[in-house]
């Protein structure tokens, strides 16, 4: 196992984060999944086009150029299609989720599993609160009904704080990174060093937008922006607070966040599946099977859809003080 230096682990404990440059390889890492999305969205632009949706499949174009114009021209938010975690509420038998056997392969990254063993032990389990982001730019995107930007920039946020309380003193790494350069105009993350030691924050409601800390609880002048190049790696404390910065580039920012913590702890959403993706005392427990991985997510949605139970994972009350 390579895993983290010392001096890094240091620093991640100090700081709450860590940048760790050129940690994937980006062709053997990075392009199977993009291979892979290139089919998803070549399927679903042709599907629209089939339904008269879309004037043209807009197969002439590269991804980012596509997936704009299918959006823009559909007048939908098509993000939920690529994503490989359900949404959080309204979960419907039709809603979308994408779970190819390249997202299972990054989620078992072997570098990255190395990485998270250094921080949290080598019982590794796959938490399933992980996405997929594709953001449009924002003078590109899909607004709703009330005129407010679908998809836009994401507010300041603990991860800790958009799980339930179960999961307060789970172990939880978040592992973000940019299957393309995301620059500072293209709305890469910002974090506030050292915030992880004051504790879970009050987050408030946001609707579709899940929950977020007022700014007015954040330090902003302590906050630094993370732009971050193809193959590197932000390694994120559970309690950091962080959030995106807008997307006024002409090119949709796209970022996988996983997560992983100990096996046996709460993962904050137990609606949702995980699995054991790393495991030196009971090797034997470990998933390696995609279509395995694909078919829990299956009978999740089923799950939930034939239960009639809604999936909320937001602890927080949209009227307390600081919300006003």
């Amino acid at each position: 196992m390579k895993g983290l230096t010392a001096e890094q682990v240091t620093e991640f404990n100090e700081e709450g984060f860590l940048v760790v440059n050129n940690f994937l390889n980006p062709a053997e890492d990075l392009d199977p999944i993009i291979n892979e999305y290139e089919g998803v969205l070549d399927r679903l632009a042709n599907n629209l086009f089939a339904k008269g949706e879309i004037s043209s499949s807009h197969a002439d174009k590269d991804f980012s150029e596509r997936l704009i114009h299918v959006c823009q021209e559909s007048g939908k938010v098509l993000a939920q299609h690529f994503d490989f975690s359900l949404p959080q509420k309204n979960i419907q038998a039709d809603t979308p989720i994408w779970t190819g056997p390249s997202i299972f392969n990054a989620l078992h990254n072997v570098k990255l599993l190395d990485a998270v063993e250094s921080l949290i032990g080598p019982e590794i389990y796959s938490n399933p609160v992980q996405h997929g982001r594709l953001k449009l730019p924002e003078h590109r995107g899909i607004a709703d009904e009330a005129g407010q930007l679908v998809q836009g920039v994401t507010p300041w946020h603990q991860d800790n704080g958009v799980v339930l309380e179960e999961a307060d003193e789970t172990d939880m790494i978040t592992v973000w990174f940019a299957l393309w350069d995301a620059p500072i105009e293209s709305g890469c993350l910002h974090v506030v060093p050292k915030s992880h030691r004051e504790g879970l924050v009050t987050h408030c409601p946001l609707g579709a937008a899940g929950a977020g800390i007022p700014e007015k609880l954040i330090p902003l002048q302590k906050a630094i922006p993370l732009p971050m190049k193809r193959g590197d790696v932000l390694f994120l404390h559970r309690r950091t607070c962080h959030g995106s910065l807008p997307n006024i580039s002409n090119k949709v920012r796209w970022s996988f966040d996983l997560r992983y913590n100990p096996i046996g702890q709460h993962t904050g959403r137990k609606a949702f599946p995980g699995f054991v993706a790393r495991s030196r005392a009971n090797p034997e427990s470990e998933l390696h099977d995609a279509a395995q991985w694909a078919a829990s997510w299956d009978e999740a949605q089923r799950k939930i859809v034939a239960e009639g139970s809604e999936t909320f994972f937001n602890r927080w009350d949209e009227n307390a003080e600081v919300c006003a």
